[in-house]
């Protein structure tokens, strides 16, 4: 039996937005005579001890409440999945209205042991063309030598999605915004598929974070992220979270125990900091991003700018039907006219942006996506994938957005002028 946090007065969903981020899921922080701390410390203990045997048997069990062993549970970790499954929580009287959640060491921790837990051999699975690369790797190389199946599809095209499903189909799996096409998903209908077909819709949400989108309020059943990226937010812990339906979430905790992908006290500490600043935070660098998409849409060394908030972009009127008003992300994707090495020559150039792994931080970065994230992909998946030789992707920090664009828009020119 997972932990669970004490209520503290009314349920989180119920509150709006920054009130969910700050408060978290209303832990009572138990006896601390007149005061209690606001900020609680890290649980490092890695075992617990009772007073008799029968109490141990019993935690351990499942029948009482309780920690023993810190890969099975620590407070730590149990409160900062809380938190996170309270900003998730659509409004009461939704489905899911009270999410379970579970974290776990790592982004893809999450995503390998959510998959684990709904499929078995001979299962099959629907994902999305434009899908991160390691996850696609996991699909086609991990899960396969298990005999699970995949039939990667063009998510936009629901009634192809409709006819991916077989009877032995056990997850339908989307990205909220794709890894790094930025192409949106359409939560609801999928929604609507995978309940027709009885499957879950697993949705990984790491390019939004709650703060740009809540799928679980949209229909999905399971929501994962890389807390690694927005919901840290410095760069400087690695972390994953799944989050949704409480009996879909009890079969991934059993796996998350089973093999042992569960998150540190110190990691989740510092994830549940971050928390508190998400909407902050993704909210200035949605708007940056806006800026730096806008500014370079009709730059004469790019083949296209990829972002959903760009009236331009294929997906941007269900951006606008499914996301929080005015925030469709921090990632902005360019596909400069040449190849590879035109790609790799503007990361170069950059002065302001860092070229670095990861994203959803206070620094910005780039990447080529070809030879970094998506690099264990055929070149007819990556063409699947909406990926060009020379796509780079950027993700938007919280420096001057007037600094970001002439820093992006030189490098574009200088090596523009470098191929004449």
């Amino acid at each position: 039996m997972t932990p669970q946090p004490d209520p503290e007065g009314q349920q989180p969903n119920a509150f709006g937005e920054a009130t969910r981020a700050v408060r978290g899921a209303g832990r009572g922080q138990g006896a601390h005579g007149l005061g209690r701390p606001l900020v609680e410390g890290v649980a490092r203990s890695t075992a617990y001890a009772f007073d008799t045997a029968r109490d141990y048997e019993d935690v351990l069990a499942g029948d009482r409440p309780g920690y023993v062993y810190a890969r099975i549970d620590s407070p730590t970790a149990v409160a900062f999945a809380a938190d996170l499954a309270a900003l998730e929580a659509p409004d009461p009287g939704s489905p899911v209205s009270s999410p379970a959640g579970e974290a776990f060491s790592s982004g893809m921790a999450a995503i390998s042991t959510v998959l684990f837990a709904l499929t078995s051999t001979g299962d099959h699975v629907v994902a999305p063309a434009a899908i991160y690369g390691t996850t696609y790797g996991l699909l086609t190389t991990i899960l396969a030598r298990f005999g699970v199946t995949t039939t990667f599809v063009d998510l936009s095209d629901l009634a192809a999605v409709r006819a991916a499903i077989t009877p032995r189909t056990t997850v339908l799996y989307a990205e909220t915004i794709a890894n790094p096409s930025l192409a949106v998903a359409d939560i609801p209908g999928l929604a609507a598929i995978a309940r027709e077909a009885g499957v879950p819709l697993v949705v990984d949400s790491t390019f939004a974070s709650p703060a740009v989108c809540r799928p679980l309020a949209l229909g999905a059943d399971v929501v994962v992220h890389s807390a690694t990226k927005y919901i840290g937010g410095h760069s400087d812990v690695v972390g994953g979270a799944a989050v949704g339906d409480p009996a879909l979430v009890e079969r991934i905790r059993t796996m998350r125990i089973n093999l042992g992908g569960s998150l540190a006290p110190d990691d989740a500490y510092l994830l549940r900091r971050g928390l508190q600043t998400l909407p902050l935070r993704v909210g200035r660098q949605c708007a940056t991003a806006l800026t730096l998409a806008t500014r370079l849409e009709n730059h004469p060394a790019l083949q296209r700018v990829d972002y959903p908030g760009l009236a331009s972009h294929r997906d941007h009127a269900l951006a606008v039907s499914l996301f929080h008003p005015d925030r469709f992300g921090g990632m902005v994707t360019l596909t400069p006219y040449g190849g590879q090495d035109v790609g790799m020559a503007v990361c170069d150039r950059l002065r302001v942006v860092a070229v670095a792994t990861s994203l959803g931080g206070t620094h910005s970065v780039v990447s080529h996506v070809a030879t970094t994230t998506h690099r264990g992909m055929s070149d007819e998946a990556l063409r699947a994938a909406g990926i060009w030789p020379s796509t780079i992707r950027i993700s938007c920090g919280l420096e001057d957005p007037d600094d970001l664009y002439e820093d992006v828009a030189a490098a574009l020119t200088a090596v523009g002028s470098a191929q004449r």
